[in-house]
């Protein structure tokens, strides 16, 4: 996250002009009291909301690489994160759950956190979302395999479209180990069991 002394990205004032027609396009007067600065926020913002777009997962992963002989899974799970549907450029949010069998390496389990993060931090939808997290870690970590979930709720389907504000979304991806049903039921299992 931009802390408030961070400096943002390339383009930021030209964002906020945009943001300044946007708000006359609306119908509203862009230089009225309240919304003087509304331009400059809303640009800050959104480059807060997709600053994963200036960082590398796979350097993430390996800067917290280390030669571990653990062969078992390894699950991060419950990961909050928000992200930006590109299709409204409005949230959706939830949960991630990510497992990974090491082969010979390990990450920092922050680091793994960290690939949601960055992922989720650019303007998404949850498919890709799911297949990139899980392609990082494998791409990265060489794996004996890699199980991503993710549960979402998108506020394009709850304020807007069909309006309705209990559905959640859950998307999928895996690979290697976790082909095998059995081993896919384990982690099932264990990210379900809320303790």
């Amino acid at each position: 996250m931009y802390p408030e002394n961070e400096t943002y990205r390339e383009g930021l004032e030209e964002l906020a002009a945009h943001y300044k027609s946007v708000l006359t396009l609306l119908g509203e007067d862009a230089d009225r009291e309240g919304l003087q600065k509304t331009p400059m926020r809303v640009a800050k913002a959104m480059q807060v909301l997709t600053r994963g777009y200036a960082m590398d997962a796979r350097k993430v992963l390996t800067d917290a690489l280390f030669k571990e002989d653990y062969s078992q899974m390894v699950i991060v799970k419950d990961i909050d994160f928000f992200s930006l549907c590109e299709h409204h450029m409005l949230p959706f949010y939830g949960k991630a759950h990510v497992a990974y069998i090491p082969n010979g390496y390990i990450t920092g389990l922050s680091k793994i956190a960290r690939v949601v993060d960055i992922f989720s931090h650019r303007l998404q939808v949850q498919e890709r979302m799911t297949q990139q997290i899980r392609e990082a870690i494998q791409e990265t970590l060489h794996p004996l395999g890699v199980m991503v979930v993710v549960e979402a709720r998108h506020m394009c389907m709850q304020m807007r479209g069909v309006e309705k504000q209990n559905s959640i979304t859950t998307t999928s991806d895996f690979c290697g180990a976790f082909n095998q049903a059995k081993t896919r039921q384990e982690f099932m299992n264990l990210i379900h069991n809320r303790q």
